[in-house]
């Protein structure tokens, strides 16, 4: 089911994927508070409907995944508001994070400031050729508030992300597939189609162990190795208690291509 065309986050089911779509074209998809409020609630439903096993993210037309957040509604702030606001955004991208099923993100292109933060917040980073990535915020007198200081360093090390958000400087797809933060690239053309494959081959896979590994990779970043390892072997114990881990070992031994029930 999709949602209405006028919604500004659009909601569909394809092939075990919801495919969430920010769709304020005509801003290039700049993230606002009511934005972000209809994506967490578009995560959550996928979260919730047992038809869905992946989730990817999108931006509506061909210019931008999300160019950033919407300057002319953030300038108004005060600073007490300005954090406020910061928490928000980091809250809901926190959300998106800790999702139990895959996220992916297809970016097609500008994902700058805001934008950059969302797809970071994803799990897996697909690009278009014609994508470009970067945290502008010091061009503004700004740092990143929606969790760029934390996640960028993580994902590429801290001297590449400290000259990225020093710098403010603007990254191509190739760029940011050498240095980490892209997963793989494609053909702008081809973009929808190789995020659709991605998705099916993770749909394909146990939703039992792809949750269980989401959870001990993300929450195993906050808590020091040795709390980390011991996370990791209580899920690694409890996916011997699911159907998924029998057809899956039975279907190894039995040389054939494993079916999950996702129980």
């Amino acid at each position: 089911m999709t949602s209405q065309p006028s919604a500004i986050v659009l909601y569909e089911v394809k092939e075990q994927a919801a495919w969430i779509t920010l769709n304020r074209p005509e801003k290039l998809n700049a993230l606002n508070r009511a934005t972000m409020v209809q994506l967490v609630q578009a995560v959550e439903r996928g979260v919730g409907d047992a038809a869905v096993r992946v989730l990817v993210i999108t931006g509506a037309g061909e210019k931008a995944f999300v160019a950033g957040a919407d300057i002319k509604e953030m300038s108004t702030l005060n600073a007490a508001e300005a954090q406020e606001f910061s928490r928000f955004l980091q809250q809901s991208l926190d959300r998106l994070e800790r999702s139990p099923k895959p996220v992916v993100a297809a970016v097609n292109g500008f994902a700058l400031g805001g934008g950059c933060e969302l797809a970071m917040a994803c799990h897996v980073r697909l690009a278009a050729e014609n994508a470009r990535f970067g945290q502008p915020e010091v061009n503004l007198g700004l740092i990143p508030g929606a969790g760029g200081t934390q996640r960028l360093p993580r994902i590429v090390g801290r001297g590449t992300a400290l000259d990225l958000i020093l710098s403010g400087r603007m990254i191509d797809a190739a760029e940011a597939h050498r240095i980490g933060l892209v997963n793989q690239v494609f053909p702008a053309a081809d973009l929808k189609a190789g995020a659709a494959k991605y998705a099916g081959s993770l749909a394909s896979k146990s939703s039992m162990a792809l949750g269980r590994a989401l959870e001990a990779v993300v929450a195993g970043e906050e808590i020091s190795q040795s709390e980390a390892l011991r996370l990791e072997a209580g899920m690694f114990g409890l996916c011997f208690a699911t159907e998924d881990m029998r057809e899956g070992t039975r279907a190894f031994l039995e040389k054939r291509e494993p079916s999950f029930p996702g129980r």
